[in-house]
């Protein structure tokens, strides 16, 4: 069982007026599918991931004493629609809760493709996160940050964590107020694990359907997915404890099952949201065929087509080989569990 932990209360400090911050993306290996709260971005199950030491994301916050408006850059280019409302929103609560109203200048270089179900946003809201607590002078701690991650997109609460994370889905009874301060990520310990993650992009192009529209759509309409989410819990216990064990073979197929389920909900949404392509099932045949051989291989996917494969490090390579050979022109990275979200200095 684990231990309560008090509020974080937020207290204003002296603003630093700028910071920078980097944080990296995280793979669910117990997946978070659908809110129950949209506004505070509150989900219906606890899930658990494994931040990686790839694709980071590096966000600076300047205040503009003189600005009229907030001017969001992203990858060189100014931000707009829907990317530039989420990164103004996010702001507007920071400065609520810093009791500033002071415009910022925000410049993200974000390294990992975004929208394409490889958890940009995830490392995105999480260096945002960071670097803004600290320009507007909010003094958190890492439970804190995750929660005001979350805000801007669910899973960026892990990615506030380094290595394997949960994120406590909170309470669903009692005020806002008390379902906000239950919902946050914290490291899950793990035993002797030498893990890696075969990234096979089969499509680094952004997703027909955005994975909020497609959430919404399978909690509404799929016939599955509260059979899946009763699943997932058990799913949840049973991860935490082959992550104690150290057992990678039981992680992997825990996650594995969890995330066929969760793409199977989707299936079931009326209409039906597919992100699953031929190339999908190709590489995930190939799956199939490396444990045939022997080769400790299990699949998960989030919501997009690519496919990240877990497995032992010694076996990284065999992996990865097999993966180019079923789908040629699949683009392959490999990742190792990597930091939290962290504050960079004036030299990096």
């Amino acid at each position: 069982m684990r231990e309560e932990k008090a509020a974080t209360t937020v207290r204003p400090r002296t603003p630093q007026g700028r910071a920078t911050a980097v944080a990296h993306p995280n793979i669910a290996l117990i997946k978070y599918w659908g809110k129950r709260d949209e506004r505070l971005f509150l989900p219906w199950t606890d899930s658990l991931s494994m931040t990686l030491d790839i694709f980071p994301t590096t966000t600076s916050v300047r205040l503009d004493a003189e600005a009229e408006q907030d001017e969001v850059t992203l990858n060189g280019a100014p931000a707009t629609g829907e990317a530039r409302r989420r990164v103004v929103a996010f702001l507007d609560l920071v400065r609520e809760r810093a009791g500033l109203s002071r415009r910022a200048v925000v410049d993200t270089e974000n390294t990992v493709p975004t929208g394409a179900g490889l958890a940009s946003s995830a490392s995105g809201f999480a260096a945002l996160a960071v670097a803004a607590a600290t320009a507007y002078g909010l003094d958190l701690d890492a439970t804190g940050l995750s929660r005001l991650a979350r805000r801007g997109s669910g899973s960026a609460s892990r990615s506030v964590h380094g290595d394997f994370v949960v994120w406590h889905a909170g309470r669903t009874t009692g005020t806002d107020e008390d379902a906000d301060l239950g919902s946050y990520a914290e490291p899950v310990p793990s035993a002797g694990l030498d893990p890696t993650l075969v990234i096979a992009v089969v499509d680094a192009g952004p997703k027909t359907v955005s994975s909020r529209a497609a959430m919404r759509s399978t909690v509404d309409t799929s016939p599955l997915y509260r059979p899946w989410a009763a699943s997932s819990t058990a799913d949840l216990a049973e991860m935490r404890t082959a992550l104690r064990r150290g057992d990678l073979e039981a992680v992997g197929e825990i996650a594995e099952r969890n995330a066929l389920g969760m793409h199977a909900t989707m299936l079931a949404a009326r209409p039906a949201v597919r992100y699953l392509s031929a190339a999908t099932l190709t590489v995930l045949d190939s799956v199939l065929q490396l444990r045939r051989e022997g080769v400790s291989a299990y699949a998960t996917m989030d919501a997009g087509p690519n496919v990240k494969v877990l497995c032992h490090r010694t076996d990284a390579d065999q992996v990865a080989a097999a993966v180019c050979a079923a789908a040629p022109g699949t683009a392959v990275h490999v990742a190792r569990p990597g930091p939290g979200a962290r504050l960079l200095n004036e030299d990096g």
